[in-house]
């Protein structure tokens, strides 16, 4: 955006950006771009370079393990041969079957299966540690990321389907990975050293053998080209049926207020359709694999057993070398067969890494430009709106030209009607979304040259909708400010009029709420987030419906520590209760985004106009 930068310092910028610039929730998808089965693949491989010195030892043990284990074959050929070397003699009166030999081959044996079986554990041991850590990298790197996507991602997914990436997708690849990391080295160690040592025995018979490589994995890459769509389709799915089940649940209540429950079922019985129907396409495609290479090395041992008799026949290849060949061709189809089975999971491993990628790849919120942080003990709270016009979507603007000039610690009521452009005054006024054009300035200085974490230290928020988390009561005050004492907490807890109620509850401040708090009432959940609030002790105070959730009396209370609270700061009040507003120092009549009226309680009253309607209309009786 060049001179248009809304990160730039306030003297840098022009007083107005092109109207479009902001970040939309089309804007968001359209960035979204699907990626294939290989690039994926490659990808989720290259997160393994970290632990280069895990993954060599790893790869020596798989080496070695293997390497013991395909020469059995070959020792056994030659206690085959010896056997049956001692048979003919015997029969034809020439000597007889050598034991002893056979029994030290046969320890021989079994000492390098013990040792195989020894570092094919050690293998298993090391890349298991690798794709657990692989796994908490992932969840450690999303968790992060949660923090730095802007709302409008937020805005534009369910609740259910980013948690089933966290979850569900992260937890398909820790499962997987360790199996398919497995199969890969161990396929490639076995391959590898069947071939150098067929070539050894007889080269005829492992040209013939190793044409059928080719036929095999050309059928596994196609299988794979088709089926992978279905496993895409089968996580994306998955993700629909995990957000259907979070807000039913979340939303149980009301779903049954509204005898809803059929409609959900239809509405999940239809998802979970398609979720079985992917499933099952994948599964069954994928499925394929292992009979159609089963097939093809039933076809290899077939020529196998041709090929050798002819040339046993004509002395050029020993019976043991024989078996031996069968043998190995059994063995080079069997890392065959579990590359096949592997590719299954490999997909459902893909697909699951290509929606975690796509989420670590999601846009950020910007922070073009050098931006200053803010000490708040700097901060006076002079706030000024100049021209500012946004719209989620830039093609439909909400707010319209909102100017306004709130001198430190005045109290600036916001009213009009639901969808007048109320809360997302305070959403542009934190940062949580970039205004299109215009301009936000604290203290003379645009909002877009400071520091985002900085300057949201300056606000405090009460909404309407109360969040706490699972914890303490004490723990739950105390995240306004962390380092608050126990005599803060209670002393905030006072001032928000919440005291009473803690001290009637079994544990009081150290009662455990439970998840969503559903073990207090909505409007004691209210009490306690305006005490975080009060703790948090912000420059810029924010209350949005603050007092919406608890009765006639307890507000009263409220307003009275909510006057104390906002006699020092500034404060934006969003309300629909005007009762509530009256000792305003300036209210704001919001109508399709742009101030229609402004001034304090009286003269709003006096001039007769849209407020004094909207308040009337809150008193008049009614027959």
């Amino acid at each position: 955006m060049s001179s248009n930068n809304p990160n730039a310092p306030r003297e840098n910028r022009p007083q107005q950006r092109p109207r479009g610039g902001g970040r939309g929730a089309g804007a968001m998808l359209a960035a979204e771009k699907a990626k294939d089965f290989w690039p994926t693949t490659k990808r989720l491989f290259s997160q393994l370079g970290i632990f280069k010195l895990r993954l060599a030892a790893s790869i020596s043990c798989a080496i070695i393990g293997t390497i013991f284990s395909t020469m059995g074959p070959l020792i056994m050929g030659s206690a085959t041969t010896t056997l049956f070397s001692g048979v003919i003699a015997k029969l034809s009166g020439t000597g007889g079957i050598d034991f002893p030999r056979i029994f030290g081959i046969l320890r021989t044996l079994a000492a390098l299966y013990i040792s195989s079986s020894a570092f094919s554990y050690l293998n298993h041991f090391l890349l298991a540690k690798v794709s657990q850590k692989v796994a908490f990298d992932f969840r450690t790197s999303m968790a992060a990321k949660i923090g730095k996507l802007p709302m409008s991602y937020f805005d534009t997914r369910t609740h259910g389907e980013i948690l089933s990436r966290v979850s569900n997708d992260v937890d398909t690849i820790a499962m997987n990975f360790n199996q398919v990391l497995t199969q890969v080295i161990n396929a490639f160690v076995t391959i590898s050293g069947i071939v150098i040592i067929m070539f050894s025995v007889n080269v005829m018979m492992t040209l013939a053998a190793i044409v059928m490589v080719p036929l095999s994995m050309g059928a596994i890459r196609l299988v794979v080209k088709i089926s992978q769509a279905h496993f895409n389709r089968q996580q994306a799915y998955l993700g629909d049926v995990n957000g259907q089940v979070e807000e039913a649940y979340s939303g149980h209540i009301v779903l049954k207020a509204f005898n809803k429950e059929k409609d959900f079922i239809e509405e999940f019985s239809d998802t979970n359709q398609k979720l079985a129907d992917s499933a099952w396409r994948s599964q069954f495609l994928s499925g394929l694999m292992q009979p159609l290479t089963m097939f093809i090395g039933n076809v290899s041992y077939l020529g196998m057993s041709i090929l050798g008799g002819y040339l046993a026949i004509n002395g050029t290849i020993t019976v043991g070398q024989i078996q031996s060949f069968v043998q190995y061709v059994r063995n080079l189809n069997m890392p065959i067969n579990q590359m096949a089975q592997m590719m299954s999971m490999l997909q459902s491993t893909a697909a699951a890494a290509e929606r975690v990628f796509e989420f670590l790849d999601e846009k950020e919120e910007e922070t073009t430009g050098k931006e200053i942080y803010i000490d708040p003990s700097d901060v006076e709270g002079n706030v000024q709106f100049d021209e500012v016009f946004f719209g989620y979507d830039p093609s439909k603007m909400v707010v319209k030209g909102f100017s306004a000039d709130v001198k430190a610690g005045q109290k600036i009521a916001i009213v009009g009607h639901t969808g007048a452009g109320k809360t997302t005054i305070v959403k542009l006024l934190m940062r949580f979304y970039d205004i299109n054009e215009g301009d936000i300035s604290i203290d003379g200085n645009s909002i877009y040259s400071y520091d985002r974490h900085s300057l949201r230290k300056l606000f405090g928020m009460v909404l309407q909708d109360a969040w706490l988390f699972n914890g303490s009561i004490m723990e739950n005050i105390r995240y306004g400010r962390e380092d608050a004492t126990d005599e803060d907490v209670e002393k905030a807890a006072k001032a928000a009029r919440a005291e009473h109620f803690i001290s009637t509850l079994p544990s009081g401040y150290n009662m455990v709420l439970s998840e969503d708090a559903t073990n207090i009432s909505q409007g004691q959940k209210q009490l306690l987030t305006i005490a975080r609030a009060i703790l948090a002790d912000p420059k810029i105070l924010i209350l949005d419906e603050a007092t919406s959730s608890v009765d006639t009396r307890t507000e009263e209370l409220i307003q009275l520590a909510m006057d104390e609270l906002m006699s020092t700061r500034t404060s934006f009040i969003i309300a629909h209760r005007l009762s509530t507003i009256k000792n305003a120092d300036i209210i704001l009549v919001m109508a399709d985004g742009d101030i229609i009226e402004q001034g304090s309680h009286r003269e709003l009253l006096e001039s007769g106009g849209h407020y004094a309607q909207l308040y009337n209309s809150q008193f008049e009786d009614v027959s």
